[in-house]
């Protein structure tokens, strides 16, 4: 199933990423829509016009638009498959799989000027799904030491690799003018952040602190860096995560929001809401965050979207349905939102993907 990656853990709601959970055990199954031509949104949305549904079956999330808005790259699939890596038009025609079809997926990007797609996997470990967490010690995200970065062209060809290092890289996003890429990585022992050359060189750790540092996205002018954190401080809390760390997964129950320059400095904690609040991106004005959370359900299990100015004063809440609402993205313009969600379900355990037009 999708997990909580990228944004958007792999998510994976991703994936929000490996980067990851399961929907349906946080979000809950069971549509609030239809299919007989019920409103997509509710009259509380009122942030969100002609809402469209651009996939129908299956689990779909993650979906970022490429720079020239004219395309949609997302991640994918349908029955016991791992997700795979697919792109389709703003009208949800022309779908195609641009992944190479092993392995597990995640976390997908277009480069600017669509010559280069960007995505994180397992195929170089194995051709099979790896498999799934154990949630004996209950709900965790699996840090699949399998995941690599890799790029490709826009039809999935010429597969290049961009992380080499053992465990767990995923959640790389680029930055506009498409020099940098910003990732997540266990590569010096715990979860961080660091960025690289479109190229895969000029490796840099950003984040040190102890505790998840993920899921991260430039902001327009590619000067700041957003991102979901959680830094433990109890020492009962910091000996479990040191211990599920050993074992290559997170318990992830509580995310806060952080924004940083792109250099790593002035790091500053955007949220306090004692809540899993993730899968952050930039408003084009770049004063503005929409991320998804479950601040407003005491259960923990619905997740809607949020709007919060960059010094997190006036936040909003976006959607209201009572199921799964994440990833969100802005088009360049900002005047197209595009996020994923539980709503309009043909059957239970459907996620798919919806855009909106977005009123200021």
């Amino acid at each position: 199933m999708l997990s909580f990656s990228c944004a958007n853990f792999m998510t994976s709601t991703r994936s929000l990423f490996p980067f990851l959970a399961v929907i349906l055990l946080m979000a809950g199954a069971g549509a609030l829509g239809s299919q007989d031509g019920t409103p997509l949104a509710l009259p509380e949305e009122k942030r969100l016009r002609n809402v469209r549904q651009l996939t129908f079956s299956g689990e779909n999330a993650e979906a970022y638009f490429a720079s020239d808005d004219r395309q949609i790259i997302f991640q994918s699939h349908e029955g016991p498959g791992c997700d795979q890596i697919y792109t389709m038009g703003l009208d949800g025609a022309n779908r195609r799989m641009v992944s190479t079809g092993k392995g597990k997926t995640t976390c997908a990007f277009i480069f600017p000027g669509g010559k280069r797609i960007l995505y994180a996997s397992t195929h170089g470990a194995a051709a099979e799904c790896p498999p799934p967490p154990d949630y004996s010690r209950g709900y965790v995200w699996k840090l699949y030491p399998e995941f690599d970065i890799y790029t490709a062209r826009p039809d999935g060809s010429d597969v290049k690799r961009l992380t080499t290092t053992p465990g767990y890289d995923a959640e790389a996003t680029v930055s506009r003018d498409g020099k940098k890429i910003v990732f997540t990585s266990v590569r010096d022992g715990d979860i961080d952040i660091y960025t690289m050359d479109a190229d895969g060189k000029n490796v840099k750790r950003l984040t040190t602190e102890l505790g998840y540092d993920g899921g991260p996205f430039f902001s327009p002018d590619g000067k700041k860096i957003v991102y979901r954190a959680h830094h433990p401080h109890d020492p009962k809390e910091i000996e479990e995560y040191k211990t599920l760390l050993k074992d290559g997964v997170l318990r992830p129950t509580r995310f806060e929001l952080f924004v940083m320059d792109a250099d790593g400095g002035n790091k500053r904690k955007l949220t306090d809401f004692t809540a899993a609040s993730f899968a952050p991106f930039f408003h084009p004005d770049g004063k503005r965050i929409i991320f998804a959370s479950n601040l407003h359900d005491k259960r923990g299990r619905n997740f809607d979207l949020y709007l919060i100015n960059l010094d997190g004063s006036g936040l909003e809440r976006v959607t209201y349905h009572e199921t799964f609402d994440s990833f969100p993205m802005f088009s360049s313009d900002g005047k197209r939102l595009i996020w994923a969600s539980n709503r309009n379900q043909a059957k239970p355990g459907d996620t798919n993907v919806f855009i909106a037009d977005w009123v200021e």
